[in-house]
């Protein structure tokens, strides 16, 4: 099968200590399964053009056992035609070792890529037992602090500490006369686990893999790393996934490794009426969107439906409409964070009177270190929101 050539990819022969060579070739078909959006074929021809470059295999361990393994270990699954055609043993494959069936990716795998992708970006995260973020606020909650202080009316039963309101009743009454007082009580404070609803909006526009730069394979890294942070660490959090291109839609979960860009413009309007219109539903009172996007807005959709588009400079008719939107966000009380993976200044620009539109925040960003920020601002925003 011929090689689908694409700019952008770089790899470097890397010799990990202490690999099998089952696990040395599945962490390199991971990043190929990534880069090629779930296409197994492709990554599969991928890692043959690596092994004949760099010799990732011997006689006693093939691409094809590799292949079978991934099977075994339900990474991998060969889907069949509806006339029954069959990849088994028992059948004649190509000349690359291919059955007849269709290879795709299982759900364990697209778990296993989101994890990868988190201790990729985000690996010098350390991870809480509780799983939920802190308010600054005391009171009422439902987190345990380890501070005491005296008991008062209205707290919960269930809060107060027996032990050291024992050790009260002690000091105060002695052991031969005791008794256990209002006085003596005492209650361990705690603390609210905040709630953050998050959308996260991705542009799959066609300038993510214009000029020979791969932009959306990190970008779509992030959003799975995110995804995987959020789910496994703050777990009454939630966040949803928009793509935007001429128009915008949701995407779940599991679709972010499969995510590919489109011959599309940039509708960044369309974008953000979804995300509003996502989180208006949220019961949760913090709020905030995500968006990760490399070009200007170029694209809206008219009443009629037809599309307004403009690719030359910054269109004001649509850089306003854009600025509206951030308006209107600030007025229900969602911040913006714009990650521009871009440097041109009028571009800049551009993000800087948004996100003062907003009163948001904005990162102009390289590729490097993107995953990261996300994080900072996600901890930072959450708790800003709450305490405000």
């Amino acid at each position: 099968m011929a090689m689908n050539t694409r700019k952008g990819f770089r790899f470097t022969n890397y010799e990990a200590p202490d690999q099998t060579p089952f696990e040395k070739l599945f962490e390199i078909f991971q990043e190929l399964i990534t880069h090629t959006s779930g296409d197994v074929e492709e990554a599969l021809d991928w890692l043959r053009e690596l092994d004949k470059e760099y010799e990732l295999t011997d006689e006693d361990y093939t691409i094809d056992d590799f292949i079978e393994d991934l099977k075994a270990k339900g990474y991998i699954r060969e889907e069949f035609d509806m006339d029954g055609t069959q990849g088994d043993e028992g059948q004649e494959g190509d000349e690359n070792g291919k059955g007849g069936g269709t290879l795709s990716i299982t759900a364990k795998l697209e778990r296993m890529i989101r994890q990868r992708a988190l201790d990729q970006i985000f690996g010098k995260i350390k991870r809480s037992g509780s799983g939920n973020h802190k308010t600054g606020k005391s009171g009422k909650g439902d987190e345990h602090t380890g501070e005491f202080r005296e008991y008062r009316f209205g707290d919960s039963l269930e809060h107060i500490s027996m032990t050291e309101s024992l050790k009260n009743a002690q000091v105060n009454h002695g052991l031969d006369n005791f008794s256990l007082s209002e006085e003596d009580l005492v209650v361990e404070d705690t603390q609210y686990k905040a709630q953050m609803s998050t959308v996260l909006m991705i542009d799959i526009s066609h300038s993510m893999i214009l000029y020979g730069e791969d932009r959306i394979t990190p970008a779509k890294k992030v959003a799975m790393a995110l995804a995987e942070l959020i789910t496994t660490r703050y777990p009454k959090d939630t966040l949803d996934i928009l793509v935007f291109g001429n128009d915008a839609w949701p995407i779940p979960i599991k679709d972010l490794p499969y995510l590919k860009v489109g011959p599309y413009h940039t509708n960044t309007v369309a974008g953000l009426q979804l995300a509003m219109d996502m989180l208006r539903r949220k019961r949760n009172t913090n709020k905030q969107i995500f968006m990760i996007t490399d070009g200007k807005p170029s694209c809206l959709r008219l009443p009629n439906g037809d599309y307004y588009k403009n690719s030359v400079g910054l269109d004001e008719y649509i850089v306003e409409k854009c600025y509206a939107m951030a308006q209107q966000a600030r007025k229900l009380h969602i911040p913006i964070t714009t990650f521009m993976i871009a440097e041109d200044p009028y571009l800049m620009q551009f993000v800087r009177e948004f996100t003062k539109a907003n009163k948001g925040k904005a990162f102009y960003t390289g590729l490097k270190g993107l995953g990261e920020m996300i994080f900072e601002d996600y901890e930072q925003n959450r708790k800003r929101r709450i305490k405000g």
